[in-house]
């Protein structure tokens, strides 16, 4: 029951909070720029629960946590979910379209900025103890859901953050034309990420993200000046 609590604790909370300063930073890059509505609605917070949202917080990462735990090998090999858009006035920005596009890219910014900062203390050891040894998968799934969340905010669907980027990129007409995928975007994300894999067997962000990752990784910690020796690479 113990490790079983350990195991729960490193895949869930990792994502909740790699879910929660991805949504404080869009809305303190939106104070940045002048807009106060985010702060007005207490969503400049670092506590998770004022960012929760039922379905992406909770069912979603439930669910995906509950499966993989019942079938074997019985691990977390893959968690995901979102939190409650911070409210954002973008008729505050002195241009709106290019000051959505900053606070949109400011999620991800963060999310990859928190994995180069665990890349900087994860335990290097060779032989861990059994603290170094939790410390070590802690800050690797922190890294991972940072990533992940980082990258995939990163697909050009609104309302994902890279289809907002995308949007303040285009030329206005195109843009225009983009935006309104906003109201479908999220039906097609699900598509993609939940009901393609599971009834036709394509992947694509999963295919991906197999070859994104491992890279990404060997980046962060190039970047932080580490080597990989003491950890296991099949983590990723």
């Amino acid at each position: 029951m113990n490790r079983f609590l350990i195991d729960l604790a490193l895949a869930v909370v990792p994502v909740i909070l790699a879910i929660t300063l991805h949504e404080a930073a869009h809305g303190y890059a939106a104070l940045a720029l002048g807009d106060t509505t985010a702060r007005d609605a207490g969503r400049l917070s670092l506590n998770p629960v004022r960012h929760i949202d039922r379905t992406g917080t909770i069912l979603v990462p439930g669910f995906l946590l509950i499966s993989q735990l019942l079938v074997p090998p019985h691990k977390v090999f893959f968690m995901f979910g979102w939190a409650k858009p911070v409210p954002i006035g973008a008729w505050r920005f002195k241009n709106p379209r290019q000051g959505m596009a900053l606070v949109a890219a400011a999620g991800p910014l963060a999310n990859f900025v928190l994995a180069w900062m665990a890349a900087l203390v994860i335990p290097m050891d060779d032989f861990p103890n059994a603290s170094q040894a939790i410390g070590q998968q802690f800050l690797l799934y922190f890294m991972l859901s940072n990533v992940v969340l980082g990258l995939f905010n990163l697909l050009p669907i609104p309302p994902l953050d890279g289809g907002r980027i995308a949007v303040g990129l285009l030329p206005l007409e195109l843009a225009k034309i983009w935006a309104r995928v906003e109201k479908a975007g999220i039906f097609v994300v699900l598509l993609i990420v939940f009901i393609l894999p599971r009834m036709i067997g394509f992947d694509p962000v999963g295919q991906a993200l197999n070859r994104v990752l491992p890279w990404a990784f060997r980046t962060l910690f190039w970047l932080a000046g580490r080597h990989t020796g003491g950890i296991d690479g099949n983590f990723i």
